[in-house]
């Protein structure tokens, strides 16, 4: 292998192999170092909710949008607390160029329904793949090997080189040796978020969080790491979204793997989208649903209680994050849902929903029965229901009788809940589990200016090095379905340009 490339990229998720395409469409030469044995990173896991202002499908729908607005809607999802960290400046920069990133993308014959809505947008933005974020990667594979890029997987990035004035290259590990790459003009962190770093999670969140896992368990914010160890600045890292309670995902693989993400089907599959009704395409988005979403926290405040793999309960589950934190800490790190007759029923018609894409789609107590038996299961009697998951029948009794005897005032609850009127009882008993305490995603990166250029405690760039996706998040909060990967593949490709540059007219 070559031992010099015009720019070196540290990741091969979404934001990494945007860069690489677009460099290389610049005309520059690319390496793309990626820690697992396949490409895909967190996008790769993900739905692929892309959502952009000023899209030529908007336009096509009739919506008319712009960053400016978008800009404001993006800050009405986190909390206010939350929302006084952003760095606004940038986010409002991002947004004015998804659709151009959106257009990029269909130009590599990617295809998106849409838009969809996503309240409290104005309008509809979030732009979704077809038929989920596989596509991206797949795209981008192909790309790359078709300008003849560079992929090495299962090669490790252990350390960032440098000659005292810029960023050189990289120390990877390939076949077991370590191997000194030199970078002409650039390395680009893409490496991921820190969600499955729980010494990191623990020292900007607290050690209470460290038992909590990550949705990916490869991001372990190894280019924060290596950022900082040259003198970088992060930004932001002690929020996090999440943790969250979510249903394991279905055995195998949950973001169907066995659908094409490229070639002549995938292309039929893509014009077929807009043509399907309503209905199917709201079980198609229902399915994602309940493989993604959370059960809604309104399932405890109206008396749905939670035990573990015994049959026990554990925490007073009206109290989040202590909640996800007790989770962690059972056996397994898994938790049960029960819910009774009368919870059941409420569960089983609008406005009261088990989980929910909002304005999209939502899912009640019988479509998890229906398309999720692996983690629901109904019965007439409190035994039959522990019998199907295993649970401990005189535990769960007891767990029962104890919230009943606090309910009807004769003692207090034993972990402090308060405010529940209606004991649990009946003929019809829902068990909705196994569920795990995760985070989903970090918003935690290292500080950039405009160039995607890494900036160091005083805000000055360190020349060489450059961060994108959530390894560059600058500071940016950004919540809501579609904005981190909005983000990864817009940074990814500015960057592209920004070193492609020097390479001449681009490469199409």
């Amino acid at each position: 292998m070559l031992t010099t490339y015009d720019v070196i990229i540290i990741g091969g998720g979404g934001s990494g192999l945007a860069a690489a395409v677009r460099t290389l469409e610049m005309g520059a030469n690319v390496l793309v170092l990626e820690k697992q044995s396949q490409l895909g990173g967190t996008t790769g896991m993900a739905i692929g909710s892309f959502t952009a202002n000023g899209t030529s499908l908007q336009r096509d729908a009739g919506v008319n949008d712009n960053a400016d607005d978008h800009e404001a809607d993006a800050g009405r999802f986190a909390a206010a607390e939350v929302e006084a960290h952003n760095n606004s400046e940038l986010r409002r920069f991002f947004l004015g160029e998804t659709a151009e990133t959106l257009e990029w993308l269909r130009g590599m014959g990617l295809y998106f329904h849409g838009p969809n809505p996503e309240p409290p947008n104005r309008v509809p933005r979030m732009h979704n793949i077809v038929p989920n974020a596989k596509a991206y990667i797949a795209a981008f594979q192909a790309k790359i090997i078709q300008l003849k890029g560079t992929i090495i997987c299962s090669a490790p990035v252990v350390g960032l080189v440098s000659d005292e004035a810029r960023i050189t290259g990289v120390v990877a590990e390939i076949e077991g040796t370590r191997t000194t790459i030199t970078a002409k003009r650039g390395v680009v962190l893409a490496a991921g978020d820190y969600s499955s770093a729980p010494e990191m999670i623990g020292r900007f969140k607290g050690d209470r969080f460290k038992t909590i896992d990550g949705v990916n368990p490869q991001a372990c914010g190894d280019g924060h790491l290596l950022a900082e160890r040259v003198g970088a600045r992060l930004l932001n890292m002690e929020i996090t979204y999440g943790p969250e309670l979510r249903f394991l995902p279905p055995p195998g693989d949950p973001f169907e793997q066995l659908l094409p993400t490229s070639g002549l089907f995938a292309k039929l599959l893509g014009r077929l989208v807009p043509l399907l009704p309503q209905a199917v395409i709201n079980w198609r988005i229902k399915r994602l649903l309940l493989t993604w979403q959370h059960p809604e926290n309104s399932l405890f405040d109206d008396g749905a209680i939670l035990v573990n793999e015994a049959g026990q309960r554990f925490c007073n589950e009206t109290d989040s994050p202590a909640r996800e934190i007790a989770i962690s800490e059972q056996p397994g790190k898994v938790a049960y849902i029960l819910l009774d007759e009368r919870i059941a029923a409420h569960y089983s018609q609008w406005p009261y929903f088990i989980s929910t894409a909002p304005k999209i789609a939502y899912a009640y107590v019988d479509d998890y029965l229906k398309l999720r038996p692996d983690v629901s299961v109904t019965a007439d009697s409190l035994e039959a229901v522990a019998e199907q998951r295993g649970l401990d029948v005189t535990n769960l009794n007891e767990a029962v009788q104890q919230f009943n005897r606090y309910v009807s005032a004769e003692q207090s609850d034993l972990f402090g809940r308060t405010g529940d009127e209606c004991p649990l009882t009946g003929k019809r008993w829902v068990l909705l589990g196994p569920a795990k305490a995760y985070f989903t995603t970090t918003e935690g990166g290292v500080a950039i200016n405009a160039g995607l250029q890494a900036l160091d405690e005083s805000g000055q760039p360190i020349p060489g090095l450059y961060a994108i996706g959530s390894n560059g998040m600058g500071g940016q909060v950004l919540w809501g379905h579609g904005l981190h990967i909005a983000w990864a593949i817009t940074s990814g490709r500015l960057v592209g340009e920004l070193l492609g540059k020097a390479f001449g007219q681009s490469v199409q």
